[in-house]
């Protein structure tokens, strides 16, 4: 049986279905990149907030364009598992629902299909998570030179606006000797960026020690040989320790680069988003980071149109990203959903005011990023390259720019490079979100 697999949404999505080609390849079943080469497509959806949900949809419609009498269609992920018996109702296009905890189901499911005992339609999405985060195969790319480690799973922190405990389930970290064989690994199928990720990877390791743990974890990772980059992705403000700060203040491998998702500034709306951080503790923690690595990149995202959000809380807001300059900003109109405490909230904001303060928000980003992309000119930079644009010109990205989401560097080069390569650029130029050099 041949299988194709594709994914939506974010970094631990891609990280699932990894997971789920390396249960499938391990148990025999073949994993192939050719759609019309299949007997079984597989969608790994996103069902986070309203724009995910519709571009699942979408996808799953698309692939049912490519069903026959021996090609089937199976749907994963947080859409599923958020959704399975109402889309089991309404797309009998697609033959199975699984969702985020029946990966390890999927040989015995595919199994099924091919001998025939598996007839008709069928939604395994059990609603069942597993206590103990456990390390399970992976399949990776040819050339998997940066690659995530998905180190705790689930949220504990019931913001007003978030759906992910309900389809994640509850925070569970893996044990420390397991991230660090994990990353063993990838760093022998040639990983030189490893990317930490979670819903909160600042809150790893409470469940399992009594104590956060991610410092004592990023000491044993960056002892690993042969990973060079180590990247912190969704950190709380108000759990990064003076500790966590040391630590990457002191290890070379780990990137000055660092995600804090704030959300917002203003304190009455935090508040109604049950978020525990403050406008003063956010300024506290961006200080004691920018005081100990003057040169790090925070990236931050931001949501705009919270129910209740008044042009004060707004003004409060747009003078906040002018004041704190963060190297790296996004943006999302808030996204009402059934089943959480803000979707049910009076003072709902209009679509069209939502969309007016998104872009205000990304203009005056778009101005402090070129500032910042213009005093890195004449500067040399580590570069990883991701790929060749044309002969003699790659695309790659600095220490501080995350894969798929931050700035790119254009630059030239006198020699052949390839995917993961490491070299040093001279800055020559700035834009927007981008940087042009050369290899120096």
């Amino acid at each position: 049986m041949k299988v194709y697999m594709e994914t939506l949404g974010c970094p631990k999505n891609f990280n699932d279905t990894e997971t789920a080609k390396g249960i499938m390849s391990s148990e025999g079943i073949e994993i192939t990149d050719n759609i019309q080469d299949s007997d079984v497509m597989i969608l790994n959806t996103c069902g986070f907030i309203n724009d995910a949900k519709k571009e699942s949809i979408n996808r799953i419609f698309e692939l049912a364009q490519y069903k026959n009498a021996h090609r089937k269609l199976i749907v994963s992920g947080c859409l599923s598992e958020r959704y399975s018996h109402d889309l089991f109702e309404e797309m009998p296009e697609v033959e199975c629902f699984i969702g985020v905890n029946e990966y390890d189901r999927l040989p015995e499911i595919l199994k099924d299909i091919e001998n025939k005992t598996c007839t008709g339609r069928h939604d395994f999405v059990s609603g069942k998570v597993h206590r103990q985060l456990e390390v399970k195969p992976r399949m990776l790319d040819n050339n998997p030179y940066s690659a995530t480690i998905k180190i705790a799973e689930g949220c504990d922190n019931r913001c007003a606006y978030c759906v992910i405990p309900d389809i994640r389930g509850h925070f569970r970290s893996k044990k420390i000797e397991d991230v660090v064989n994990e990353a063993v690994w990838l760093a022998e199928k040639g990983c030189k960026e490893l990317i930490l990720i979670a819903q909160d990877v600042t809150h790893y390791g409470t469940d399992l020690y009594g104590k956060p743990a991610l410092a004592q974890l990023l000491r044993k990772l960056c002892r690993i040989e042969g990973i060079q980059w180590i990247r912190l992705m969704y950190c709380y403000d108000d759990r990064i320790t003076d500790e966590l700060i040391q630590v990457m203040k002191e290890e070379p491998k780990i990137c000055r680069y660092i995600d804090i998702p704030i959300q917002h500034s203003s304190d009455s709306v935090l508040k109604r988003m049950r978020r525990r951080s403050t406008s003063e503790s956010i300024r506290e923690t961006v200080s004691r980071l920018r005081k100990a690595m003057p040169d790090i990149h925070i990236r931050t995202t931001l949501i705009v149109g919270f129910p209740g959000e008044t042009e004060d809380d707004f003004e409060k807001l747009l003078d906040f990203v002018e004041e704190m300059k963060f190297a790296r900003l996004g943006v999302f109109a808030y996204s009402q959903e059934e089943n959480t405490p803000a979707g049910i909230m009076e003072d709902q904001i209009p679509e069209e005011v939502k969309e007016k303060r998104l872009d205000a928000v990304m203009r005056c980003q778009m101005d402090i990023s070129l500032e910042m992309n213009r005093e890195k000119v004449g500067n040399i930079f580590e570069v990883l390259v991701e790929y060749e644009e044309e002969e003699g010109t790659y695309i790659g990205r600095t220490r501080y720019d995350a894969p798929e989401i931050d700035n790119s560097v254009i630059f030239t080069s006198d020699r052949k490079l390839y995917p993961g390569n490491i070299v040093n650029v001279l800055i020559k130029d700035a834009f927007d979100y981008d940087l042009t050099g050369m290899e120096v």
